[in-house]
């Protein structure tokens, strides 16, 4: 219970520091706030295709010497490494609905539109998670050429995804380095904006380390670089680049308050994006590190409270047992002032910092405590709380016609429970769809047993009858029970 309460506090503490109100297009209403949405289109459009690149030859730099700075070879570079992708998935209403009055219960069909960034000549793909989320087809187009696209992962935490195409000798872009991007130097968004291909808008780097409270996971990673180059729905998955023509980041979300562009445009750190797929490529799976602990920015009320001299750094709210962060010796109401010697402005610092690490690493953080400075070393651990190499334990169910996994160490401590299985994905004409579980769900108990392992949970409601009760939890930690009679 008094970890229930724990993730609760965090998520309202956390809620209450958002200043926009995040909806994904497909939900956008007309209001008078601003709004955080995915650049991603959802939806057909009117718009016809086109080839044209929207950027201007030359402009003269704001330097002292007056030096002119070219976008034509930045934009010749990275519009070819580029894609425009295309995805359906068939949607079937609910048995009930007044729609089977009108469409006797056949699928209709959704579609959306983003863009992706080619990182190898063999046909690995970058783009955005939410962009191929929940898509039965996904269609690649490059160069006016079509390909089958095969979704190799997807990383909800960084809302990124990488996907394949059967090709070859395709023109890689150039990788760069979040880490020396400068707020003020010159970035060019390339994307699909309105399936409009091969667009390119030019701007600034208006911010770093920005977190915007949109990427809806249990351990997100929000670092973003933020942009005044004009990012539009379908620019989603594209590429954010220098003016030699280098990644360093892909575009993901806008703040606006009719869903197109309106002056602030957000993008992953390229760091971070080549961390992730470089895991899908070489392990299949993400391989993330946890520190065991939740942090969280320091206010002006934190500060007066705390008497802490000034706002920098992050504060320690939680401490996981038997995480990376107890036994390093953190403790509640540390101040985490610097890892490795780099400055920990804000929370996204650090989030940037581990979501570039491995299960294994090390890092040496300078905290504060009582007012004296000590320094802690912190050996950073895998979900299942260990530091070697994690494979994904997926069990399909061909009786259910579903995917489950069992629940990691690292969300088991966070929901204070000691077993659960999660519900990953289940065909809409299969068994496990009749019971109406939604995907993400943590099933723990089936009347009253405990559920630990996928395949003893597909056997159990393979034979059982009569009353059933199945158990669990929500992604947020409400408790929901489940009644059938089989």
């Amino acid at each position: 219970m008094r970890k229930y309460l724990a993730v609760a506090i965090l998520s309202g503490v956390i809620s209450a520091g958002s200043v926009v109100l995040l909806s994904s297009l497909a939900d956008f209403k007309n209001s008078e706030e601003d709004f955080t949405h995915f650049a991603s289109m959802n939806g057909n459009t009117n718009f016809p295709s086109s080839n044209t690149i929207h950027s201007p030859k030359t402009v003269k730099s704001p330097l002292i010497d007056d030096t002119p700075i070219n976008f034509v070879d930045a934009s010749a570079a990275s519009t070819k490494s580029v894609v425009f992708i295309q995805t359906s998935s068939e949607v079937e209403y609910r048995r009930g609905s007044w729609m089977n009055w009108f469409f006797e219960s056949r699928p209709s069909e959704r579609v959306g539109s983003g863009s992706g960034v080619i990182m190898s000549d063999d046909g690995y793909i970058v783009t955005n998670n939410h962009v191929v989320e929940g898509a039965d087809r996904i269609k690649v187009i490059h160069d006016r050429n079509s390909y089958e696209g095969k979704l190799v992962g997807r990383d909800p935490s960084t809302d990124l995804a990488v996907i394949k195409i059967e090709a070859q000798n395709l023109p890689k872009i150039v990788v760069g380095n979040s880490a020396s991007v400068a707020v003020g130097e010159w970035v060019l968004a390339v994307g699909n904006p309105f399936n409009l291909e091969s667009t390119v808008t030019a701007g600034i780097v208006s911010a770093k380390g920005r977190n915007i409270n949109i990427l809806k996971d249990k351990f997100p990673i929000e670092s973003f670089i933020q942009t005044d180059a004009a990012i539009n729905p379908g620019n989603s998955g594209g590429a954010l680049v220098n003016i030699k023509g280098e990644l360093i980041g892909i575009n993901t979300a806008i703040l606006s308050r009719t869903g197109s562009y309106a002056g602030y445009g957000f993008a992953v750190p390229v760091d971070i994006v080549n961390k992730v797929f470089n895991d899908f490529k070489d392990f299949g799976e993400v391989q993330k590190a946890f520190i065991g602990a939740e942090y969280l920015d320091i206010d002006g009320e934190i500060a007066s409270k705390l008497d802490l001299k000034d706002l920098s750094g992050v504060i320690v709210a939680y401490i996981q047992d038997e995480g990376a962060a107890e036994k390093s010796g953190l403790k509640k109401g540390d101040v985490i002032r610097s890892v490795n010697g780099t400055e920990i402005k804000n929370k996204a610092y650090l989030e940037e910092i581990i979501g570039n690490s491995y299960p294994g690493d090390k890092l040496m953080l300078t905290v504060s405590r009582d007012g004296k400075e000590v320094e802690k070393n912190l050996t950073l651990t895998n979900k299942e709380g260990t530091t070697g190499r994690t494979v994904s334990k997926v069990y399909f169910s061909e009786f259910l016609k579903a995917k489950f996994e069992p629940l990691p160490k690292v969300e088991r401590d966070l929901y204070g429970i000691d077993y659960g299985i999660r519900v990953l994905d289940y065909s809409k004409s299969g068994f496990f769809s009749e019971l109406e579980i939604p995907e993400g769900f943590i099933i723990t108990e089936v009347n009253s047993r405990p559920i630990e392992d996928p395949e003893e949970f597909s056997k159990i409601i393979e034979r059982i009858r009569g009353n059933v009760i199945i158990e669990g939890i929500t992604e947020r930690g409400r408790k929901i029970y489940f009644p059938y009679r089989f």
